[in-house]
């Protein structure tokens, strides 16, 4: 599979003046509650009308979604609100029952996408098929897998293609749900600019209250739209109640979003360097949380130290360090000077939080 420009036909058809928006709840519960909340989604810049309709649950015992029913409250919503709608499938038979309900976009979630035999048996399925469908990335940061399970649809015959970025599981703990890896996002569309990809903020954060953040850095590092949950009663919703937003709330989200518009003669100019600069925020992010993590390993040394009584400082394997990392950083194209004194000051606070263990 190679980049063109005809991958972003279904998306540039539509003409938007806006981010594409694919919004709905988690799951479809009732009849009511999926109507309810299209009704209050119809003249807002939601392109996508979303709901779980098979919901693949971590446990057996939870909610895992109403299954057919849900498809024809699908139908009642394109009926009455003009809606196009959008569901996830996972296997042949979902793939079946969701053209047959003449589902207009579908994507495959992360469970789903990092299993090649069941990507291959979906791909089967839907091929020939001119439905837009969108492809969540694995649960693990593997960009490969990532693109493997595009490559299968695509190999198909499916032209109207997109990807989905919701995060990535991790037994760490993190404030998101889902790590975002934006590294990963970055070289997915350095590999294919023009295949479509949409953000997943709810997920990556299952916080409503950073989904703000989250869809404005994807904006800004030129995702082609958002995939959010939304529900009238988020508290009291069956599936992910922390990650979904009122309808009201998800208004206002676009309203306050920044959306780069090329309506200047530096526009490229200015999109380029936008894009970079929140490349680098993005790095800047991270090298903030792995410095906090590698004080909170100073803190245990300290303690260790406190414990067998060990002078806090121990040149020896400083020097070691620091010779190693001047080795790395030439490899990196870093000056010596500059790694001298990132690891002194680096160093510094180190010995600044052992000291602060040994003597409390």
């Amino acid at each position: 599979m190679e980049n063109s420009k005809e991958m972003r036909t279904w998306l540039d058809d539509m003409k938007l003046d806006h981010p594409l928006v694919i919004a709905g709840p988690c799951s479809a519960e009732t009849e009511e509650q999926v109507l309810k909340i299209a009704h209050q989604l119809k003249d807002t810049d939601v392109n996508y009308y979303r709901a779980g309709i098979w919901k693949p649950r971590t446990r057996p015992g939870n909610f895992e979604g109403v299954g057919i029913l849900g498809l024809k409250w699908l139908q009642k919503v394109k009926a009455e609100t003009g809606l196009k709608t959008a569901t996830e499938v996972a296997n042949r038979a979902h793939v079946e029952l969701a053209l047959e309900h003449d589902i207009d976009l579908l994507w495959i979630g992360a469970r789903t996408s990092v299993s090649p035999f069941i990507m291959q048996e979906i791909a089967d399925a839907l091929a020939g098929t001119d439905k837009i469908v969108l492809v969540k990335n694995p649960i693990n940061p593997d960009l490969s897998l990532w693109l493997g399970g595009i490559e299968r649809l695509h190999t198909a015959g499916i032209k109207n293609l997109g990807a989905i970025h919701r995060g990535f599981s991790t037994y760490e703990k993190t404030k998101y749900r889902n790590i975002p890896e934006w590294q990963l996002a970055i070289e997915f569309q350095n590999r294919f600019p023009d295949l479509p990809l949409i953000n997943d903020p709810s997920h990556i954060t299952g916080k409503r209250d950073m989904i703000f953040d989250v869809s404005q850095t994807a904006l800004d590092l030129n995702f082609d739209g958002l995939m959010i949950e939304t529900h009238f009663d988020p508290d009291n919703a069956w599936s992910d109640a922390a990650q979904q937003v009122t309808p009201d709330k998800l208004v206002q989200i676009m309203r306050d979003l920044k959306i780069r518009k090329e309506s200047d003669p530096e526009a490229e100019y200015n999109k380029d360097l936008s894009n970079l600069r929140a490349q680098i925020d993005v790095i800047d992010a991270q090298l903030i949380e792995t410095l906090g993590k590698r004080m909170k390993i100073s803190d245990g040394i300290g303690a260790l130290k406190k414990e067998k009584n060990v002078a806090v400082l121990q040149s020896t394997r400083w020097n070691e360090i620091l010779g190693a990392m001047i080795l790395e950083g030439e490899s990196k194209g870093l000056s010596e000077e500059f790694v001298l004194k990132m690891f002194k000051a680096i160093h510094q606070e180190s010995i600044n939080h052992q000291e602060k263990i040994i003597k409390g």
